[in-house]
């Protein structure tokens, strides 16, 4: 499965791992028919038998869920499993030929649940499969916040914000560790989870700082029109930002209280 637009790096991992599960499902049942080869098509489902499911072997099909393009099906992936429940009309439609392995449904369910490891397997993929799709549709149900809002992801060493640059955008690391840094010298260190960079957008200001990935870094970034419409319609995104805003004051009194010591001595 592919999804549409940016995601998180966990994603891709997840998507990587899902990938060769429907393999290791199928491994010892025998095809309940020989491929079946399509050209291009916009509706796969009027031209496949019911009551089978199909290992894709060669192309790639797009899901739409009610006319809305959401997500896309390649080799390797299961078509079939959503038969007999009552869901959002899907349709899968491709553009280029693909060939499909066909396996009669009910002896699929049957051979996963002969053996508990397939069974586990099983529930990985489907679970898998849910969170994936809850990401996209958050994206596609919160079009005000996400449609400018991105990820980047830098490498260990690169700078994710400049110090003197003009503050665009408000940062929040999603994955990995970086540093500031204020005229080479650090002056403190940014966590996962944490917001960085609003300083600037408050004030208008340049920025104070660099921030500089002291691991490999994914970090979502907000433009900063964006982020103040979040602070006055989201009271606890203001409220995580002013927690670790104070934060990082008490760290830097300290930091100036332990420089004092040294003098006064």
């Amino acid at each position: 499965m592919y999804l549409l637009g940016e995601q998180p790096a966990y994603a891709d991992r997840l998507i990587n791992r899902l990938q060769g599960i429907p393999a290791q499902l199928l491994d010892g049942l025998a095809p309940s028919g020989d491929p079946i080869e399509l050209g291009s098509t916009s509706d796969i489902a009027a031209q496949l038998p019911e009551q089978q499911v199909f290992l894709v072997q060669r192309g790639l099909l797009h899901a739409r869920v009610d006319e809305r393009p959401l997500f896309y099906l390649r080799e390797g992936d299961l078509l079939g499993l959503r038969q007999g429940i009552e869901l959002p009309t899907c349709h899968y439609c491709s553009d280029e030929p693909i060939i499909l392995i066909p396996y009669a449904r009910r002896a699929v369910f049957e051979h996963i649940h002969a053996d508990e490891q397939r069974q586990e397997l099983f529930t990985q993929y489907l679970i898998g499969h849910t969170a994936l799709l809850s990401d996209a549709l958050a994206r596609l149900k919160q079009p005000e916040i996400r449609p400018t809002t991105g990820f980047q992801y830098f490498a260990e060493g690169e700078e994710l914000i400049r110090q003197g640059d003009e503050a665009d955008n408000v940062f929040i690391i999603i994955e990995g560790h970086a540093e500031a840094i204020v005229d080479g010298q650090k002056v403190g260190d940014v966590q996962r989870d944490e917001i960085f960079g609003a300083m600037a957008v408050f004030t208008q200001e340049k920025r104070s700082a660099s921030v500089i990935a002291s691991t490999a870094c994914t970090v979502m970034v907000i433009p900063k029109d964006q982020f103040l419409g979040l602070m006055q319609n989201n009271p606890r995104i203001a409220h995580s930002l002013i927690e670790s805003m104070a934060r990082r004051i008490d760290l830097l009194n300290k930091e100036v209280t332990q420089l004092r010591l040294p003098m006064t001595a």
